[in-house]
Order: structure tokens, then C-alpha cells, then sequence
């Protein structure tokens, strides 16, 4: 199982809005004995953290972030499926719901380890 520590992903697409290609939202996790957490940052949001768990290529984490626009801070929880390419990058693909509707997103590793 290929460890998640210290890599970095760039959401690439969601259904839940507009992904700016030229200031994507950034990830960075942190992963040890089964616990995530990390810190992202980038296109609408001004700061954001999230931490959970993981079990063999599925990725369960609770978040918040606040938005660039202000206003209330974003809480929720997703589920991820790690995938890799044929060139060996990692892929979060993500289901999370906003305001009870689902939608998907895709992350995609910045710096292979």
C-alpha cells in the first residue's frame, strides 16, 4: 500500500463548481498507522483542513475550510478511492455531499514521491 504522506494533489475537476486550471485548490496530506490529515488551500478557498482515516484505497475524511468570498466556514465529510495512472501518479477520486447534494471530484498527484 503506497503511503500518502507528504504528497500533494491539484483538484483537476468536481461537479460541485468551476475548478480554475491556473490556481487549482491544493492538497497536502500527512498519513500515519491509518490516520490522515492535511491542509489545502487555492481557487475559492482561503484555508481549509481535514483528517480522517483510511482503509486499503479508500480515504474517509471530515473537513472545513473557509471561503476566499468570506462568509460561513464549509463543513462536511467525503469519501475518496485512491487510483494511479500508468505512469505511477496517484488520482483521489471523491463523492461528498453539499447541502445534501451529492458530487464528485477529482484530484490528481502534483509531486510524485
Amino acid at each position: 500500500m503506497v503511503s500518502l504522506d507528504g504528497r500533494v494533489f491539484d483538484m483537476v475537476s468536481s461537479t460541485a463548481s468551476r475548478v480554475d486550471p491556473d490556481a487549482p485548490t491544493r492538497f497536502v496530506y500527512h498519513e500515519a498507522d491509518g490516520v490522515l490529515w492535511g491542509e489545502y488551500t487555492g481557487d475559492t478557498v482561503a484555508t481549509g483542513r481535514f483528517v480522517g482515516t483510511r482503509s486499503g484505497s479508500i480515504i474517509a475524511v471530515r473537513f472545513v475550510h473557509a471561503l476566499v468570498s468570506g462568509g460561513e466556514p464549509v463543513a462536511g465529510g467525503a469519501s475518496s478511492r485512491i487510483e494511479q495512472d500508468h505512469d505511477g501518479r496517484l488520482r483521489l477520486v471523491e463523492d461528498f455531499d453539499v447541502d445534501g447534494v451529492p458530487h464528485l471530484s477529482v484530484c490528481a498527484e502534483v509531486h510524485p514521491s
